[in-house]
């Protein structure tokens, strides 16, 4: 299984950018798909979630009402659609992939990680 992120780039305060990451494999539709960010000098934190159905999904405090995640099992690609960016939004993002039943949160959880893509929200 491999995971490939695209999608980041440099946006405006207020500005919108959708991340897109494919997984390549069988079973997508198994796995529950996550996406992280990590800033320069801080640690990966929790963005969103998504289980394998699409029926539930988890969101950070801070990102809440602006980012939705969502995927396309028949593409097997899962989606962050970010909106309302704020230039703390600034960090590369990693989508992972976890076997777990749950939406899990927890970078642990996960067995499967990409390679990130940057986003950048100048002020």
């Amino acid at each position: 299984v491999q995971l490939q992120a695209s999608g980041g780039g440099l946006v405006q305060a207020g500005g919108s950018l959708r991340l897109s990451c494919k997984f390549s494999g069988p079973t997508f539709n198994y796995y529950s798909m996550g996406w992280f960010r990590q800033a320069p000098g801080k640690e990966r934190e929790f963005v969103a979630v998504i289980s394998w159905s699409g029926g539930s999904t988890r969101y950070a405090d801070s990102v809440k009402g602006r980012f939705t995640i969502s995927r396309d099992n028949a593409k097997n690609t899962v989606y962050l659609q970010m909106n309302s960016l704020k230039p703390e939004d600034t960090a590369v993002y990693y989508c992972a992939a976890s076997a777990l039943a749950i939406a899990t949160i927890y970078p642990p959880n996960y067995n499967v990680w990409g390679q990130g893509t940057l986003v950048t929200v100048s002020s």
